[in-house]
């Protein structure tokens, strides 16, 4: 698959006259929590020629495409619109330039962008994206008896990401056992993260789990806390023009 999906990213180039900055692999399989028939979810970073970006008007920043049966979803963002979304903190972008899983990139581009992210990174703005998605997911583990352990993971992981946001200055990892580990969690609750992992790793998407409600009741509680603490987080303290002066170093 691998190779599908780097051929895949050679014809995109060549079909939208653009530069692939990074492609890497996000969701479950990046985050470390796979099931078997879990899809390949690739997220590109690209760029035009200058001249592109010399226009008066302003032209489609993204693409989308779905390939081998919807096995395969590769989606991107412009170079300008990657650092524009970089200035407010957006947690999926901050994801992606750290994931594991890389199938093609600059590496000029992707440690200048890790060191321009650490300088612009808000606290306050990436804690109300994962808690608005542990809300929503917990939610929804919690309307019925039975649920998706997929689901479950969901809100897990955006639990313990409100908890890293709370205690640590650092971005949150994209690995979801990085985070796990660097926490001070107690080992009961690491233990069991680590069973349910190895249970997800053999099963079907669409397993139904039920039970779990020590780490339910350890996800309503960094919620909770979230939802007290968030607003009181420092905001960003990076400048536009370390955005600007890096965007002009890659169009270069």
């Amino acid at each position: 698959m691998e190779e599908k999906i780097k051929k895949y990213l050679s014809d995109l180039e060549k079909e939208k006259g653009i530069k692939i900055l990074l492609a890497c692999e996000t969701g479950s399989r990046a985050w470390g929590f796979p099931s078997p028939d879990s899809d390949f979810d690739v997220r590109v970073i690209y760029k035009h020629e200058k001249d592109w970006y010399l226009s008066l008007t302003e032209e489609k920043d993204t693409i989308e495409y779905f390939l081998e049966n919807n096995e395969i979803d590769i989606s991107g963002w412009d170079l300008r619109k990657s650092l524009r979304l970089l200035w407010k903190s957006n947690p999926p972008l901050l994801e992606r330039i750290q994931s594991p899983i890389i199938y093609k990139a600059d590496k000029e581009f992707l440690t200048g962008i890790n060191s321009v992210a650490q300088k612009t990174y808000s606290r306050i703005a990436t804690i109300h994206h994962y808690l608005s998605m542990a809300k929503k997911a917990l939610e929804e583990v919690l309307s019925s008896n039975d649920y998706k352990l997929k689901r479950f993971f969901y809100a897990l992981r955006a639990s313990v990401a409100c908890l890293w946001i709370l205690e640590k200055e650092e971005i949150p990892p994209i690995e979801f056992r990085k985070m796990v580990n660097g926490l001070d969690l107690p080992q009961n609750l690491i233990n069991r993260i680590n069973e349910l992992i190895e249970i997800k790793s053999t099963i079907s998407e669409t397993y139904l789990h039920n039970g779990e409600q020590d780490l339910i009741r350890f996800m309503e509680s960094c919620i909770e806390r979230a939802d007290n603490e968030s607003k009181s987080l420092p905001a960003s303290k990076g400048q536009m023009d370390d955005l600007n002066e890096f965007f002009r170093k890659i169009l270069a």
